[in-house]
């Protein structure tokens, strides 16, 4: 039961998902997904190898260098048994010379008859016996005893019990220091006796590092005694420079590790790897990377592509058609192709619309008529309120000419008379409902004018040229209503100047008319509440209202612009309000004064 609550919760999930979104988690989940799983093992298996191949390529290096250091060694160590048994060299060290004459003598001697000196040219090493045989001198490949006592190697070689001694050190040798590797071994092979005597080999340490620095390998080799680094590849130190030390994480790095028996002595070989062993398994296997990409991503995702954009764009148009549809018509789909189930339903949804346009057509003439009654019906009204407006503004002036004359006492009032008479000759003029704004605009500035009669230098003006807009039609006595608001509310209620604004302009794809004054203002609630009461007016509730003011003027142009207006207010106690109007400008060119040879502008 569990199972089936959780398969309908991913089912529902699922249809709340556009068509586009589940092809796209089927095509991530059921290809794409598993194809990089497999290729993800492929180059795991790949990489392995090579870091096989690469792990045995230092694990040869290793053996190559321990193989070129075991024959070195092994040829000094027969040198050194050879020596150490030769019988004339015996008893050359452990005999008693009476002067240096006597040792030089037989010194000469002991070399042409002794196969000391065919094995010395033989190899390439340094051989040195010390002994504290009587008569001894100093030079060549013999030295006295007392001249070893005070080195190094020989404490270290007196101080550990051992019949061979591998020792290596960076000490002075022929005036120099340099870097040096011995066998070092006591010459006993005669027996005891009174005398002492010690052979010291050493290696030539140039001779090994030449043939490791030329093997070429393609990793760096370390060969270290403990942390010691007694041969490297790298380039770096020489046979005159001490030797340098390897610390721990860098002997943690090596690819390659083994360790090698010299005599007591333990040597260890380092091997490091060099290369990245990713990159080169991918360089190494690049084309074969390059067809499990090519056929396993990018071929599989452009099929998927396509076969996505099969099903999803024409239902994306189908989509749009449906929810584009007009007023009086159902669009219909363009080129239809294709012969699967959405193509069908393409073609079904096609003949469906064309059943409904001309059921829609049957029906267009009774809605005709019905328009055609409903405009008559505006027509009536809108005379209805025009004949309320005209007595209300007649009212208005004809109180502030008694205003002005029962305060002020002058002889002001045939100017004022005057004023009248203009806004009355214009209300006479006018054949129809409807004039221009700039028409308007000057039925403002003469009102406005007659108001400065009432409040003085209390009242004062600025209105915008309408310039290319001054042709755009309007009904009359509209935006005088807002200015008129303006004044009356505005400035009768303040006792400092005020000033009112009237401005028209183009705003992009708008036609706006601003009135603004600086007058008293008005609460924020009951300036919203106004607004919405202009933006949503109708015939009904102004009946109710009984208002002739501004809700009057917002409804004739709500009906003279098939209602695409909108109304603004912003207003602020003690500080003034501003109304501004939008219209469209696609509306307000329709409504426009024809020009001379101008068509295609309706006439109101």
């Amino acid at each position: 039961m569990r199972k089936n609550r959780k398969v309908s919760r991913l089912v529902a999930w699922l249809n709340r998902l556009k068509l586009k979104q589940k092809l796209r988690i089927m095509q991530i989940c059921c290809v794409i997904l598993p194809l990089l799983l497999t290729d993800s093992v492929v180059a795991a298996v790949i990489m392995h190898a090579e870091q096989q191949e690469s792990l045995q390529e230092m694990r040869n290096i290793a053996d190559s260098v321990e193989y070129t250091i075991m024959s070195y060694s092994a040829q000094l160590v027969n040198l050194m048994q050879d020596i150490y048994k030769n019988r004339e060299v015996n008893e050359f060290i452990s005999s008693t010379y009476v002067s240096p004459l006597d040792y030089y003598n037989r010194h000469l001697n002991f070399a042409k008859v002794s196969l000391f000196t065919l094995l010395m040219s033989n190899n390439d090493c340094s051989v040195v016996i010390y002994t504290d045989a009587e008569g001894v001198v100093n030079g060549g490949n013999f030295q006295r005893l007392e001249k070893a006592e005070r080195e190094k190697w020989y404490q270290t070689f007196k101080g550990q019990d051992k019949e061979i001694l591998l020792y290596a050190d960076f000490a002075k040798v022929n005036w120099e220091n340099r870097r040096t590797i011995s066998f070092i071994r006591r010459m006993d092979y005669m027996g005891g006796g009174d005398q002492e005597a010690v052979l010291r080999l050493d290696w030539d340490y140039s001779d090994i590092l030449r043939a490791i620095i030329n093997a070429k390998y393609g990793s760096t080799v370390y060969v270290c005694e403990g942390d010691r680094i007694l041969f490297s590849n790298e380039g770096k130190g020489g046979i005159y420079m001490p030797f340098e030390t390897m610390s721990a994480a860098t002997a943690a790095k090596a690819g390659a590790h083994k360790t090698i028996r010299m005599l007591d002595n333990s040597w260890d070989i380092y091997v490091m790897s060099q290369r990245n062993v990713a990159y080169e398994a991918v360089r190494k296997n690049m084309p074969l990377f390059c067809v499990l990409i090519f056929f396993n991503i990018f071929l599989p995702f452009a099929l998927m592509n396509l076969i996505n954009r099969s099903f999803t764009e024409r239902l994306q148009e189908l989509e749009a058609v449906l929810c584009r549809t007009k007023r009086d018509e159902l669009y219909q789909l363009p080129g239809i192709s294709g012969c699967d189930e959405i193509s069908l339903l393409m073609r079904s949804y096609n003949e469906m619309a064309g059943r409904m346009n001309n059921l829609i057509q049957n029906e267009y003439k009774n809605r005709l008529k019905r328009q055609e009654q409903d405009i008559a019906r505006q027509r009536a009204e809108l005379l209805a309120l025009h004949s309320q407006i005209n007595p209300h503004f007649l009212f208005n002036a004809l109180e502030s000419i008694r205003m002005h004359s029962v305060i002020k006492m002058e002889y002001e009032t045939a100017d004022m008379v005057e004023r009248l008479a203009v806004m009355q000759r214009q209300n006479v003029i006018w054949g129809n409902d409807y004039v221009t704004i700039e028409d308007e605009i000057n039925f403002v500035k003469a009102y406005l004018e007659l108001q400065k009669y009432r409040f003085g230098d209390r009242l004062c003006y600025e209105i915008s040229d309408p310039s290319e807009c001054g042709q755009y039609r309007l009904p009359r006595l509209t935006l005088v209503t807002f200015v008129e608001n303006a004044c009356v509310h505005g400035t009768e209620k303040k006792e400092a100047a005020c000033w009112v604004f009237v401005r028209v302009s183009q705003d992009g794809d708008n036609l706006v008319l601003e009135v603004e004054d600086t007058g008293q203002g008005m609460p924020e609630e009951a300036c919203r509440r106004l607004t919405g009461e202009m933006n949503e007016v109708n015939i009904e509730m102004l009946k109710e209202s009984g208002s002739v003011g501004m809700l009057n003027a917002a409804l004739r142009l709500k009906l003279f612009l098939d209602g695409q207006v909108e109304f603004e207010m912003d207003s602020e106690t003690g500080a003034g309000t501003l109304v501004t109007i939008r219209i469209p400008l696609q509306v307000a060119r329709r409504k426009r004064c024809p020009q001379a040879g101008e068509e295609g502008v309706e006439i109101c």
